[in-house]
């Protein structure tokens, strides 16, 4: 079933707001006690010779692994590594609290931790953390019937009634608040120095037409026809019969990366001034063995926490905004939009091999995390998919060690390995951005997913030609990005 989800404010009183704050610290309770519960467990299970042996007999083959996994799960559900047993703890955890915190929110916080070990389980996540204080600011329900409930644009809980703020002359919000509703997330924010309070609701269906209200018109439509998309760590290529487009993901939050790095050195400074006996002479950090070292905040150092923290709101914030429209652009160029499969999680991994450059220096074993952190392609690409789906369509991932995107020469069907440094292509004096080209190809890739039409290559090149030209025309003098290398 599609859902969507509109964000309203809460207009709340102090002393709702207290009592906000009050179930967000049950619920984080609740969900570390539950943490507690299952690591146990876990241990336990990951102990035994059995579990070990059949996961270490575990090969690539679904097939032959069918037989194993069914053991596999049966041995979690003897140790209650199941989400109806983290539902049964719950249960008897949530009576204690049920003036505050309803059956249905707490199988919540339930499930909220049974998908970290789900992804724990099949090698997508690496440990299970308890949280911190404040750390849990999001407690979601069900459904509309029970527990967390909108009732004439009120949200309801328990004994709390709390007015959410509507506005009925916005197009959207009116023909959202006509939908069937499927749950409710109340969620809070630190803004400017305090908490700020929203109900998400989760509505039923696709999302209503965003109008603009000067002319009447749709703002957001979906084209047809195939549009290719080669993304990388910063940048994405961009190839349709209609347009050709490089562009810098999320460009706007560079900026805020370099007051980020100014109050980080600030909170340093502050932190040795403060605690002058967990440092030794050469500035580095006392080992103090078992012992947990305790550190002391200064006014200073809290108050730049506080800036920090309202940077990396702002941060989250500018970056899904980017994102957001980038995909409105991408899905009016076409409904057929394919992307190579993208391992963003081997990118973020360090290097093992220790090696060293022409002048004989140890190279950095660092790759791309940072970037990956501040342009977030892979959301990028959920947003899209997510966009497609309210129209009956999704993402399609080509078959990147198949098809090789980067070293297809259509022209005459070879493969030629580049260096990443090379980003042009010359084929008998016709120079085309790599990138460019690369999303034109996998534009043009057949239904296997794994080859490309070369008949639809020749067919749209002399078009694809034109746009790319212009593009390098459009680029040409501002500052880009080096691995653009325009």
């Amino acid at each position: 079933m599609v859902n969507f989800i509109v964000e309203f404010p809460l207009k709340t009183e102090k002393y709702q707001e207290d009592i906000l704050n009050k179930r967000f610290e049950i619920g984080r309770q609740i969900y570390n006690s539950l943490v507690n519960v299952t690591q146990k467990r876990y241990k336990e299970m990951i102990k035994t010779k059995k579990y070990r042996t059949l996961l270490s007999s575990l090969t690539e083959n679904n097939k032959s692994d069918k037989e194993i996994w069914k053991q596999i799960n049966d041995i979690r559900k003897q140790y209650g590594m199941s989400e109806y047993s983290f539902h049964e703890d719950v249960k008897q955890m949530q009576k204690h609290f049920k003036d505050n915190i309803d059956s249905f929110t707490a199988q919540k916080i339930a499930t909220t931790l049974w998908k970290s070990y789900d992804k724990l389980f099949y090698g997508n996540g690496k440990e299970i953390y308890y949280k911190k204080y404040g750390e849990l600011n999001s407690l979601e329900g069900k459904s509309n019937k029970t527990g967390i409930r909108i009732i004439n644009d009120t949200l309801v809980w328990n004994d709390l009634k709390i007015p959410v703020v509507i506005d009925y002359d916005n197009y959207y919000e009116y023909q959202a608040m006509q939908c069937d509703i499927c749950y409710n997330r109340i969620i809070r924010k630190y803004v400017r120095n305090k908490y700020k309070y929203y109900v998400q609701i989760v509505f039923k269906g696709n999302p209503p037409v965003k109008v603009d209200t000067e002319t009447g018109k749709i703002k957001h439509y979906i084209g047809n026809g195939d549009v290719g998309i080669d993304i990388g760590t910063r940048t994405i290529a961009i190839s349709s019969q209609s347009d050709v487009k490089i562009l810098e993901l999320a460009d706007r939050v560079q900026n805020i990366e370099n007051q980020k790095q100014k109050l980080l050195r600030k909170m340093d400074r502050s932190r040795r001034a403060t605690n002058p006996d967990n440092y030794n002479e050469d500035g580095t950090v006392k080992k103090q063995g078992n012992k947990k070292a305790t550190w002391n905040k200064s006014n200073h150092y809290i108050k730049y926490q506080k800036e920090l923290n309202e940077l990396y709101r702002k941060q989250a914030d500018i970056r899904k905004y980017q994102h957001e429209c980038l995909a409105n652009y991408i899905i009016s160029l076409g409904n057929k939009i394919y992307v190579e499969k993208m391992n963003f999680a081997g990118l973020q991994k360090r290097t093992k091999n220790t090696e060293k450059n022409d002048n004989g220096k140890f190279k950095r074993k660092k790759r791309f995390g940072k970037s990956l952190a501040n342009k977030a392609p892979s959301m990028l690409l959920a947003i899209i998919d997510r966009k497609l789906g309210y129209y009956g369509e999704k993402l399609i991932e080509i078959n990147t060690f198949e098809s090789k995107a980067s070293q297809f020469n259509h022209f005459d069907g070879t493969y030629t390995k580049k260096s990443l440094s090379q980003r042009w292509n010359d084929f008998n004096g016709i120079k085309i951005q790599r990138d460019m080209y690369s999303a034109f190809l996998i534009m043009n890739i057949n239904d296997d997913l794994k080859s490309f039409d070369i008949d639809k290559c020749n067919d749209r090149f002399e078009n694809f030609y034109r746009l790319h030209d212009l593009e390098v025309e459009r680029l040409m003098g501002k500052k880009n990005l080096r691995s653009i290398a325009i």
